[in-house]
C-alpha cells in the first residue's frame, strides 16, 4: 500500500480523499492556489505545497506543478479528485514515467472515454446503446443547422471534451441552433481546451441515470447499482439518489452488464460512471441510451457508498496499488435508499444567479463520521440494516469565515442522508435542512427543502425538465400550508415573549413590574393571527383565532439561530433572525417576515406609509460577479425586447443579459474586460 498521496484538487473532494487515507494509514499531501492558502483541506493535509496564483488555469491546472508537487514531498501516488485536471491522458503517462501511481483508470481508457464523439462510436461498436446523433467535427454554424434539421428538433449541442454542465446547448429550432453553436464551442475551449461540438437527438421526458462500475488491474469488472440524476438545472445535478425509483431488477442488470461491456472494451480499472438518458415514457424500461463515461470519481458517489457499504475512495487506492477485488458481482448488495442534495452558492431567489463573498455563518447539521459504518475491507456477510434509523452525512470543504470564490465551483457542501424506505431519507433531508446555518452568501437550501418536499418528487415521477417544468417563473420559496402557518405564527409569539420577559427583568427598574400580558398579533404576508399564551407545566398551550390550541414545547435564547420546536408533539426546527419591526423565520424550503406585536400597537399600523422602492427598470444591472466579455450595443442604438446586450462571465460560464422591453441605449457605463460586482450598472436607457 501507499506511504504518502498527494491529492491534485480544492474543496470538499480533497477533504473527502484525506478522510479515508488517513483512516488507512497514508500521509497526505495537499495543492493549493492564493486563494485557498487557508483552506480546510491545507489545515487538514500532513504536508503542503503552494501551486501559484488563485485561477485554476495558472494553479490546480497545471499538471507540471502538480507533479513538481508530488516529487518534492515524496509522494508516491496522486488522487486527482474530480478531476481538476481534466484526467488527461498525458498527466496519467507523466505520473507514470515519474514512477508515481495515479489513482484512476489507465491512460487508453482515459484518452477513449474522454472525447465524447469518440467514445459514443466505441460505445456502439461494444453493444451499447447510443443515442441518434452527428459524431463528426462540425466546421461552423451552416453546418450545424443541417445536422440539426436531418437530425430533427429538439437537438442538444455538446462540447466533445465537456462535462459538468459546461458546453451544453438545447436546441428546439433553427434560431436557436444559430445563437447557441458558437456560444457552446468558446464555453468548450474556455473549459477545457477543446471546441469541437457535436449534435445529438434530445429525448423527450428524459431520465438521467448512471451506472457506478469498479474494476481491478486483473480483470475483475462489477456494477454498484445505479444513481437517478435527473433533477438538474442548466444540466448540472442538483439532487442524486440510489437507487432510482424507476429502475427494474431487470434494467438495473441490463444497464449494469452494457456499463461492464464498455469498461472491458477499453481495458478499465480503478472507480468509473457510465452516464445514460433514459425515456422516462417507456415502463418497458428498454429505451437507454449511453451519454458518456467519466473517468473519475463522480460527486454523488456518497450515495452509492452509503447503500453498498463500500468506501470508494479506499477502493481506487487499493485498485491502484494492485490489489484484486475482494468482492464479485454476486456480492454486491444493495440496502437502503440515499439521498444527496448540493448545497451551492447561488440565489434561487434570483434566477440561481452565483454568488461569491465570505461564510458569515456556516454550522451543518448535526452528523454521524461519515465513514465511521465503512469497514475497511468490503464484507458480504454484513447483515441488513432494514430496521435502522436514518443517517445523515455532509462532505464539504469549506469552514465558517471562509471565502466562496469567484474562481471556482460554487458547491459549498453535498447534505447525504440514508434510510431503509425511499421516504424516510427524503424527510430527513427537510429535517437536515431546516437545520443547516449558512449566511453571507446566496445558497440554495430554501430550493433544495422545497424539491424535497413537492409531490412530483416524492413520487419518484422525475425528468431532467422537472426544475424547469415545475418552477417556469422562477423560485419564490416552498409554498406554506395553514397549518404550517400556524405553527411559524407560534413560533414567533414564544419566541416574542421569551424577549419581553427578559426585558422586563433588567434590575433597577422603578416600581412594580406590570403582570405581562401574553396576547398578540401576528402577521405573516397577508395572513393575520390572534393569539393568546397560556403556561402549563412542561410548555404553552398557544390559542390561535380561537380554534384548538398548539401544544408547543420550545426553548429560545436570544443567541440562537435555530430554535426546534415540539408542536402537538411533531418537531418543527425553524431558523431564527432579528429584523427591524418583526422577526424572520425560514422553514420547510421560505423564509417568512413575521410581526408580533401587542393588539393596541398592531391597530395603529394601519396608518403606516409604506416605503415604495426605487424604480431601476432604466438600467441594465449586472446581475452577479463576473467578467463583462462583451458589449452587444452602442449608445444611441434602439433595442428591441429579447436582443443581446452583453455578456457576463461567471465561474466559467457565459451569461447572455438581453433586453426586457424595447428601448434605446442612453450610456453605456462598462466596458468589455472590466470586472463587475453585483447590481453594477453596465447600462442606462432613456
Amino acid at each position: 500500500m501507499f506511504k504518502k498521496i498527494l491529492v491534485a484538487n480544492r474543496g470538499e473532494i480533497a477533504c473527502r480523499v484525506m478522510r479515508t487515507a488517513k483512516r488507512m494509514g497514508i500521509a497526505t499531501v495537499a495543492v493549493y492556489s492564493d486563494a485557498d492558502a487557508r483552506a480546510p483541506h491545507v489545515m487538514m493535509a500532513d504536508e503542503s505545497v503552494r501551486l501559484g496564483p488563485a485561477p485554476a488555469a495558472q494553479s490546480y491546472l497545471v499538471p507540471e506543478l502538480i507533479l513538481a508537487a508530488a516529487k518534492a514531498t515524496g509522494a508516491d501516488c496522486i488522487h486527482p479528485g474530480y478531476g481538476f485536471l481534466s484526467e488527461r491522458e498525458s498527466f496519467a503517462r507523466a505520473c507514470a514515467d515519474a514512477g508515481i501511481a495515479f489513482v484512476g483508470p489507465p491512460p487508453n481508457a482515459i484518452a477513449a472515454m474522454g472525447d465524447k464523439i469518440e467514445s459514443k462510436k466505441l460505445a456502439q461498436a461494444a453493444g451499447v446503446n447510443v443515442v441518434p446523433g452527428f459524431l463528426g467535427e462540425i466546421a461552423d454554424t451552416e453546418e450545424a443547422v443541417r445536422i440539426a434539421t436531418d437530425i430533427g428538433y429538439p437537438v442538444m449541442m455538446k462540447a466533445s471534451a465537456g462535462g459538468g454542465g459546461k458546453g451544453m446547448r438545447l436546441a428546439w429550432s433553427e434560431q436557436d441552433v444559430r445563437e447557441g453553436f458558437d456560444a457552446t464551442k468558446r464555453e468548450g475551449l474556455a473549459s477545457f481546451g477543446d471546441d469541437r461540438v457535436f449534435i445529438e437527438k434530445f429525448i423527450e421526458s428524459p431520465r438521467h441515470i448512471e451506472i457506478q462500475v469498479l474494476g481491478d488491474q486483473h480483470g475483475n469488472i462489477v456494477y454498484l447499482g445505479e444513481r437517478e440524476c435527473s433533477i438538474q438545472r442548466r444540466h448540472q445535478k442538483v439532487v442524486e439518489e440510489a437507487p432510482s425509483p424507476f429502475v427494474t431488477p431487470a434494467m438495473r442488470k441490463a444497464m449494469g452488464e452494457q456499463a461492464v461491456a464498455l469498461a472491458r472494451a477499453v481495458g478499465y480499472y480503478s472507480a468509473g460512471t457510465v452516464e445514460l438518458i433514459v425515456s422516462g415514457a417507456d415502463t418497458t424500461g428498454e429505451s437507454f441510451y449511453f451519454l458518456e463515461m467519466n473517468t473519475r470519481l463522480q460527486v454523488e458517489h456518497p450515495v452509492t457508498e452509503e447503500i453498498t457499504g463500500l468506501d470508494l475512495v479506499e477502493q481506487m487506492l487499493r485498485v491502484a496499488a494492485g490489489e484484486k477485488l475482494a468482492f464479485t458481482q454476486d456480492e454486491v448488495k444493495l440496502t437502503g435508499w440515499a439521498i444527496e442534495n448540493r448545497v451551492y452558492a447561488e440565489d434561487p431567489y434570483r434566477g440561481f444567479l452565483p454568488s461569491t463573498g465570505r461564510l458569515t455563518r456556516y454550522v451543518p447539521p448535526a452528523t454521524r463520521d461519515p465513514y465511521q459504518s465503512v469497514t475497511e475491507t468490503y464484507r458480504p456477510s454484513t447483515p441488513p440494516v432494514e430496521h435502522q434509523a436514518p443517517r445523515t452525512r455532509v462532505d464539504d470543504g469549506v469552514v465558517e469565515g471562509g471565502e466562496v470564490s469567484m474562481f471556482y465551483d460554487p458547491m459549498i457542501a453535498k447534505l447525504v442522508t440514508w434510510a431503509p424506505t425511499r421516504e424516510a431519507p427524503i424527510d430527513a433531508q427537510v429535517a437536515a435542512l431546516d437545520r443547516f446555518e449558512l449566511a453571507g452568501v446566496g445558497n440554495n437550501i430554501d430550493f433544495l427543502s422545497a424539491i424535497m418536499q413537492h409531490p412530483r418528487f416524492r413520487e419518484g415521477a422525475l425528468t431532467t425538465g422537472f426544475i424547469a417544468e415545475e418552477y417556469p417563473e422562477g423560485f419564490h420559496g416552498a409554498p406554506a400550508d395553514p397549518a404550517l402557518l400556524r405553527q411559524l405564527a407560534a413560533v414567533a409569539v414564544v419566541i416574542d415573549l421569551e424577549q419581553s420577559h427578559r426585558v422586563r427583568s433588567i434590575d433597577g427598574q422603578l416600581g412594580t413590574r406590570p403582570a405581562p400580558s401574553t396576547e398578540r398579533i401576528v402577521t405573516i404576508g397577508e395572513h393575520r393571527f390572534d393569539i393568546c399564551v397560556d403556561g402549563y407545566d412542561g410548555g404553552l398551550l398557544v390559542n390561535i383565532d380561537g380554534d384548538v390550541p398548539l401544544d408547543v414545547v420550545m426553548h429560545w435564547r436570544p443567541s440562537q439561530r435555530v430554535v426546534v420546536a415540539r408542536i402537538d408533539d411533531v418537531e418543527l426546527a425553524v431558523r431564527v433572525a432579528r429584523t427591524i419591526g418583526g422577526w424572520k423565520l425560514t422553514a420547510r424550503g421560505a423564509t417568512h417576515l413575521v410581526r408580533v406585536l401587542p393588539p393596541h400597537v398592531a391597530d395603529l399600523t394601519w396608518h403606516m406609509i409604506e416605503k415604495v422602492p426605487p424604480d431601476l427598470s432604466r438600467f441594465l444591472l449586472c446581475p452577479m460577479p463576473g467578467l463583462l466579455t462583451r458589449v452587444e450595443v452602442a449608445e444611441g442604438q434602439k433595442v428591441e425586447a429579447g436582443q443581446p446586450l452583453a455578456v457576463v462571465e461567471a465561474m466559467k460560464m457565459e451569461n447572455i443579459l438581453r433586453a426586457e422591453r424595447p428601448g434605446t441605449v442612453a450610456r453605456i457605463v462598462h466596458a468589455a474586460g472590466d470586472s463587475l460586482a453585483v447590481d453594477a450598472v453596465i447600462m442606462e436607457f432613456e
